[in-house]
C-alpha cells in the first residue's frame, strides 16, 4: 500500500506541466482568544501556521515545536512529546484547544501523549505574558493553543477539499489525511479525518537500548547487562485515528456553532520501570519481562458548543461563550507470554490499567472595548474527575473544581502601549489515601479523605515602546500562582513509568512565579534581531526528589516505606528555585535575481537552581539553531541544524548528557492549478546525520534513544 501511495504522489509531480503563480497577499495572523493582532501583543510568543504543519512530517506536538526558540519537548518513544517552555514543563504548560484547556491525562504519566488533532489546523500559537491569564490558571510556563477552524467565524465562501497522503522510512510508517468545508444552505459545515499507522522506528547505529549503569554493578555481572543493538527501538509502534465534525451559522448577530471531535490511539511503551529485585528471580521470569509487550490504547471525545452575541453598545461590544465536555481514557496493558506455574505470583495476572478524566467547562468572555482602550473580562467553570484503576493505579480518584475570572487591557500611550492581565481562581482538589493496615494476617486499606480549597490572585504586565525606527523595547513584568495537582497531592504508588515509587505530600503549597523578562527588536533593511532576558523564580517549586543509597538502606526507612517494589523512591517536595535564561536570533532576508534567501541563527538557554543550592533535574540543555531557506516562485528549500550542548548541570540523581547535532531538510514545491486548487510535493529527511542523541530532559533518556535517519514524501492536494 505504501508503494502504491509512493508511486502516485511522484505521477502527479510529473503530470503537472502549467504553473500557474498567483500573488500571495498579506496576511496579518491574530490570536484566537483575545482576537488581537499578535504582533500587538507586548510578550514572547510564537505562531507556526497550519501551512507550515502540514508539509512536515506527522510527529508529537512536541517535537513539533522543538525548534521554535525557546521551545523544546521531553519524550518517551514515538508519539509523546511533552512540550517545554523555557525550561517549565508538565502542568506548568498548558495545551489549548481553541482557547480550551484539553483536559487529557498527559499530567499522569510522562508516557502519557497530549491528545491533540494536528489536522488542518488554523495555526499554532506559543503565548506568554498577560494574554495567557486569559486562557488558565497556573500556565507559569505559558500556554500552547491550537486553533483549528471546526467551528468558524466566518462563512466559508467556497468549498474547499484538501487530501493528504505521506510516508516515512524510519518507522515504515503511513498517514492519510482529508478535510472539507462549505457553506450548505447558510451553515458552515467542517470534516477532518485523519489516520496514521507508525510501526517501531530505527535508531541509529551504537544507540544501546539499555545502559549498564543503571543498574549498578553489584546487581548484575557483565555478561548479564542489557546493552542491545537491534536497529530498532522495541514497542515504539504508533497509530492514530482523528475524527472532527462542526457545525456554525453566522450573521450580523454574531455566530453560533458546535463540532464533535474524536481520537483513537494505540502505541507501545519502550520502556516499562521495574523493580531492581525482579532480577533476582529465576532465568525464565527474566527473559519474559524483556520480551513481555506492553502498550496503551486512548479514546477521547469531545462535544463543544460557541459562539457569540453581538450588543455594540457604549458598554458591551460582544459576548463569546463556550461549553465543552470531554471523556478521556487511557488502558495500559501487559501482552506476554503466558507464565509458567512457577512463576511469582505478582507476574501471574498483569490486568489492564485505566486512566479516565472526565472533564465540564464552560465560560464567557465579555468585551468591553471602547475608543479609548481594549479590555475584556472572562468567567471561566471546570470540573473534572480523575480516576486510576487497575494493576498500577498509584492514585485514588479525585475531583477537581475551578472557578476563576480574568480581565485583560490592552492600551496605546504615547509613549509606549501596555498590556495588563489580572485573574482570580477557586480551586477545590478532593482526593484521598490509603493506608494499609496488618490485622491478623489480612491486609485492609484505611482511606484518609483530603479536600484543599485554593485561592490565587494572578497578573501580568507588558510595556513595548519604540526606541528609534530600527529598535524597541519590551518589557514584562509577572506574578503567577499554580496550585499543586492532584498526582502532586495525592499520589502514592509504583509509577512505572518513571522508575519510581512516587509519593505525593497534601501539604503541598501553591508555587508562586515571579518572572521579569526583556526583550529588544531590530529589524533595518533585511536584517533583525530578537534578543530576550529573563529571570523567574519560583517559590516552593514542586519537584521529585530521589532517595539516597544511605536513606534506603536506614530502619526507619524500611518500616515507613517497605521496600516500595524495588523501585527508586522519590518525594514530591518544595524549595525555592531561580530559572535564569536568554534567547537570541539573528537573522537577514536576501533579495536575490531569483528568489529570496533567508538565513539565521539562534541560542537559546536556561539554567535552573535551588535557591540553596544544587540544579533543578532534568532542565533543558542550551542550543544553537542554525537556519537557511531559499523560495522562489513555488518552491521553497529549508535546513535547520540544531546543536543541543551537552548537559553537564544535572540534580541529585541525574547523569550528565552528550550532546548532538540535528540536520533537518525539507524541499517543497507547489503547482497552483486554479484560482482554488493547488498541489504541493514535500520531501524531507529528518536527523539527516543519523546522530545518536538522548533528551536530557527524559526520565528515560539512557533507556529511549532518539529516532535515527528519517526520509519521508509528503503529498497535499487542495481544491
Amino acid at each position: 500500500m505504501k508503494n502504491y501511495h509512493v508511486a502516485l504522489m511522484i505521477m502527479s509531480a510529473l503530470v503537472i506541466n502549467n504553473i500557474i503563480a498567483d500573488e500571495i497577499e498579506e496576511v496579518i495572523v491574530t490570536s484566537s482568544y483575545i482576537d488581537q493582532a499578535l504582533t500587538e501583543i507586548e510578550n514572547p510568543l510564537h505562531v507556526l501556521s497550519g501551512d507550515d504543519v502540514s508539509s512536515i512530517p506527522t510527529q508529537s506536538l512536541g517535537e513539533l515545536i522543538d525548534n521554535l526558540v525557546g521551545v523544546s519537548s521531553t519524550d518517551y518513544g514515538s508519539g509523546v512529546g511533552q512540550p517545554i517552555i523555557r525550561g517549565m514543563s508538565g502542568n506548568r504548560v498548558k495545551i489549548l484547544n481553541n482557547g480550551m484547556v484539553v483536559r487529557d491525562v498527559s499530567g499522569l504519566g510522562a508516557d502519557h501523549i497530549n491528545d491533540i488533532d494536528l489536522n488542518n489546523i488554523q495555526q499554532i500559537e506559543v503565548v506568554r505574558g498577560p494574554s495567557s491569564l486569559l486562557y488558565s490558571n497556573g500556565s507559569i510556563g505559558g500556554i500552547i493553543n491550537v486553533v483549528d477552524n471546526t467551528i468558524t467565524r466566518k462563512d466559508f465562501t467556497e468549498p474547499e477539499l484538501r487530501i493528504g497522503l505521506e510516508t516515512q522510512s524510519v518507522n515504515d510508517g503511513d498517514t492519510h489525511d482529508f478535510s472539507y468545508q462549505n457553506n450548505i444552505a447558510g451553515f458552515n459545515l467542517s470534516l477532518a479525518y485523519k489516520d496514521s499507522q507508525f510501526g517501531n522506528f530505527d535508531i541509529p547505529h551504537g544507540a544501546a537500548l539499555h545502559t549498564e549503569d543503571e543498574h549498578g554493578e553489584d546487581d548484575h555481572d557483565e555478561e548479564e547487562g542489557h546493552d542491545e543493538n537491534l536497529g530498532y527501538l522495541p514497542n515504539s509502534d504508533y497509530e492514530s485515528t482523528s475524527k472532527r465534525f462542526g457545525l456554525s451559522k453566522i450573521g450580523d448577530w454574531g455566530y453560533f456553532g458546535l463540532s464533535v471531535n474524536n481520537i483513537e490511539s494505540l502505541y507501545g511503551i519502550p520502556f516499562h520501570g521495574e523493580g531492581h529485585e525482579e532480577h533476582e528471580c529465576e532465568e525464565h521470569e527474566k527473559e519474559e519481562h524483556e520480551n513481555k509487550r506492553i502498550f496503551s490504547t486512548t479514546e477521547s471525545d469531545a462535544f463543544n458548543i460557541e459562539g457569540s452575541y453581538v450588543f455594540n453598545n457604549s458598554l458591551l461590544q460582544k459576548v463569546d461563550y463556550f461549553f465543552r465536555n470531554s471523556d478521556y481514557s487511557l488502558t495500559e496493558q501487559h501482552e506476554e507470554e503466558d507464565h509458567t506455574e512457577e512463576a511469582h505470583d505478582e507476574h501471574d495476572e498483569e490486568g489492564p490499567t485505566l486512566f479516565k478524566n472526565d472533564a465540564r467547562e464552560y465560560g464567557a468572555i465579555f468585551d468591553l472595548t471602547n475608543n479609548s482602550f481594549s479590555q475584556k473580562m472572562v468567567l471561566n467553570f471546570i470540573e473534572e474527575d480523575i480516576s486510576i484503576i487497575g494493576a498500577e493505579a498509584y492514585m485514588n480518584p479525585s475531583n477537581n473544581k475551578e472557578r476563576s475570572i480574568g480581565y485583560y487591557l490592552s492600551k496605546e500611550l504615547d509613549l509606549f502601549h501596555i498590556d495588563f492581565g489580572i485573574r482570580h481562581d477557586q480551586i477545590k482538589r478532593n482526593g484521598s489515601l490509603s493506608h494499609e493496615e496488618h490485622e491478623e494476617e489480612e491486609h485492609e486499606d484505611e482511606i484518609e479523605y483530603f479536600n484543599r480549597n485554593i485561592k490565587h490572585t494572578s497578573f501580568a504586565l507588558s510595556l513595548g515602546r519604540d526606541i528609534n525606527k530600527y529598535w524597541d523595547v519590551n518589557f514584562g513584568l509577572s506574578r503567577v500562582e499554580r496550585a499543586p495537582s492532584a498526582v502532586e497531592l495525592f499520589m502514592n504508588g509504583p509509577h512505572l513509568a518513571t522508575s519510581r515509587f512516587e509519593v505525593g505530600n497534601t501539604d503541598l503549597k501553591s508555587e508562586t512565579s515571579n518572572n521579569i523578562d526583556l526583550t529588544f527588536n531590530y529589524e533595518n533593511y533585511g536584517f533583525y534581531g530578537h534578543f530576550t532576558f529573563f529571570r523567574n523564580n519560583v517559590d516552593n517549586y514542586i519537584y521529585l526528589l530521589d532517595e539516597t543509597e544511605e536513606e534506603h538502606e536506614e530502619e526507619e526507612h524500611e518500616e515507613e516505606y517497605g521496600n516500595h517494589e524495588g523501585l527508586i523512591l522519590a518525594n514530591y517536595l518544595q524549595n525555592n528555585v531561580q530559572l535564569d535564561g536568554y534567547e537570541f536570533e539573528f537573522g537577514r532576508v536576501i533579495e536575490l535575481e531569483r528568489g529570496n534567501l533567508a538565513l539565521s541563527f539562534a541560542i537559546d538557554s536556561v539554567s535552573g537552581e535551588f535557591k540553596n543550592g544544587g540544579n533543578i533535574p532534568r532542565m533543558v540543555p542550551s542550543r544553537n539553531i542554525y537556519s537557511m531557506s531559499y523560495s522562489v516562485n513555488d518552491l521553497e528549500f529549508r535546513l535547520n541544524l540544531k546543536d543541543v550542548k551537552e548537559q553537564r548541570d544535572i540534580g541529585v540523581g541525574e547523569t550528565k548528557t552528550d550532546g548532538y547535532q540535528m540536520l533537518d531538510v525539507l524541499v517543497k514545491q507547489t503547482f497552483n492549478l486554479s484560482n482554488q486548487s493547488n498541489f504541493s510535493l514535500s520531501l524531507f529527511a529528518n536527523n539527516l546525520l543519523d546522530e545518536v542523541a538522548r533528551n536530557h530532559t527524559s526520565f528515560v533518556k539512557n533507556e529511549i534513544p532518539l529516532a535515527g535517519r528519517n526520509y519521508g514524501i509528503r503529498f497535499n492536494y487542495q481544491f
